[in-house]
């Protein structure tokens, strides 16, 4: 990874259109995660006939949070999640999108310069969950991602983040361009990937940082 650093004005555009879009969780860590994180929790469904110990303790902590838990087969669970691996439980929970200044607000309660991920026109979901669960890992506190030729927060989004999705504001915007110019404009210095650029580990990151994935 080489890097190309740039600073030089608009806000970004917000996008209020689509502020929920994240209405199905899982995977038994997923859920854990989203009820850990607070996360609202309207129905778990759980396979009918598994009820070992983790999964015992996950239905109480569901219960408790006010979801109703309801019993299916394992073909329903297919059909709500399109085959993917839900280790007999998908609950159904809505995930809100951040606002950027919900990031810029975390790094100050941190006491920290501002470090967000910017992903540019990440389409596949378990590449966007990776870069969030990488991106949380790092401490960064925010990622922010267009409304456009984007993957939004799916299902299958939070189970590739491994849960980080429920610990890290995830903001979506109308508009990079003018986002970036925002960006630049409240001092933050930016950096992309490009193959010409700066080896990474040569890169002095001091100070508010915005990277483009």
């Amino acid at each position: 990874l080489v890097l190309e650093k740039k600073k030089d004005s608009k806000s970004p555009v917000r996008d209020d259109t689509d502020s929920r879009s994240n209405d199905l969780i899982a995977g038994r860590n997923a859920v854990s995660e989203a009820l850990r994180a607070g996360r609202s929790i309207d129905r778990l469904y759980v396979q009918r006939g598994e009820k070992n110990g983790s999964l015992l303790t996950l239905i109480a902590k569901a219960k408790a949070a006010g979801a109703a838990v309801k019993e299916t087969d394992s073909r329903k669970l297919d059909q709500l999640c399109g085959g993917a691996v839900h280790q007999g439980v998908v609950a159904a929970a809505v995930k809100e999108y951040a606002q950027v200044e919900d990031i810029f607000a975390l790094a100050a309660d941190r006491g920290e310069p501002p470090f967000l991920i910017v992903c540019d026109e990440l389409e596949d979901p378990h590449n966007l969950g990776a870069v969030i669960r990488t991106a949380e890992c790092a401490g960064a506190h925010g990622v922010i991602i267009p409304k456009r030729r984007s993957v939004g927060l799916t299902y299958a989004v939070g189970k590739a983040s491994a849960g980080a999705v429920e610990h890290l504001p995830v903001a979506r915007v109308q508009n990079l361009p003018s986002l970036l110019d925002e960006l630049k404009e409240k001092g933050v210095w930016v950096y992309a990937a490009d193959m010409d650029g700066t080896p990474w580990c040569e890169t002095d990151f001091t100070g508010p940082v915005a990277l483009v994935i």
